[in-house]
């Protein structure tokens, strides 16, 4: 049964950082791709990032590109989303799925809200 389990959100100001964590678990996690999605509020789920098997090959939505960092330790069977530059319209819950489409089974999401 896969299980995906995130961590890490809070409560931030802009341009601070938080690093949020997922521990995969029920399923060979080095043999797949992830990604991390997002859900603002009133607003419907968007892919945010995605890695593959080696973590060799990363993506980002334009609109984290070059603040977000996705990482993941295989060895660990944990997938991580370095986030800085951090900005009031990053304010979300965070989900990681499995499968680099976003569209995978995902975790129950940590939240994350940039305010001053």
């Amino acid at each position: 049964q896969v299980q995906l389990v995130e961590s890490g959100g809070g409560l931030v100001r802009p341009g601070e950082s938080l690093r949020l964590s997922c521990v995969a678990s029920g399923f060979a996690f080095s043999n797949y791709g992830m990604s991390w999605v997002r859900q603002a509020p009133g607003k419907g789920l968007e892919w945010v990032s995605a890695i593959d098997l080696e973590g060799d090959s990363i993506n980002y939505i334009e609109a984290v590109e070059g603040r977000f960092t996705m990482s993941r330790d295989n060895a660990k069977n944990t997938l991580y989303l370095q986030m800085d530059h951090l900005k009031p319209e990053d304010t979300a819950v965070y989900y990681c799925a499995l499968n680099t489409d976003g569209l995978g089974p995902r975790g129950r999401g940590t939240q994350v809200t940039v305010s001053s």
